[in-house]
């Protein structure tokens, strides 16, 4: 279980995270990434039970979206307690007050756990590369 410190409630937490974040294709998921902090500037309900976060340093936050197309009800669950234990155990890799959107593509519901961990490790390591430094725009200085 992902503890309740960890887990995105908000449909805005959700938006900032899908619209504002970086986003990493893989054939089961896609992974949306926001490295903002606290995103809307309002307290979070949960911000009095967090005794293991240094104080005003937000712990990084996993909401995940799973629709019908992936499966019945039982693949859907299936699905996303997998993804809760596999992003469950990569939190701590993540910055600080990030936000992470995992959703499951229809091939998700057919994956094996494997798949899924390959898929969403390749996903982060490609969202987690130093950002490029900023380089001079191509044709100028000519």
């Amino acid at each position: 279980m992902l503890p309740s410190e960890n887990r995105l409630r908000r449909r805005q937490d959700f938006a900032t995270a899908v619209k504002r974040g970086r986003r990493a294709g893989r054939p089961l998921l896609v992974v949306h990434l926001s490295r903002d902090g606290d995103p809307g500037g309002q307290a979070d309900r949960t911000s009095d039970f967090r005794p293991h976060v240094a104080e005003g340093t937000p712990s990084a936050r996993a909401g995940f979206v799973v629709s019908k197309a992936v499966g019945s009800a039982v693949v859907r669950n299936l699905v996303k307690r997998r993804l809760r234990h596999l992003v469950r155990d990569r939190l701590s890799r993540l910055p600080a007050g990030s936000l992470i959107v995992v959703r499951a593509l229809p091939q998700a519901g057919s994956a094996s756990y494997h798949d899924l961990e390959h898929d969403l490790d390749a996903a982060l390591k490609r969202l987690l590369r130093a950002e490029p430094t900023a380089t001079v725009p191509t044709g100028a200085g000519r």
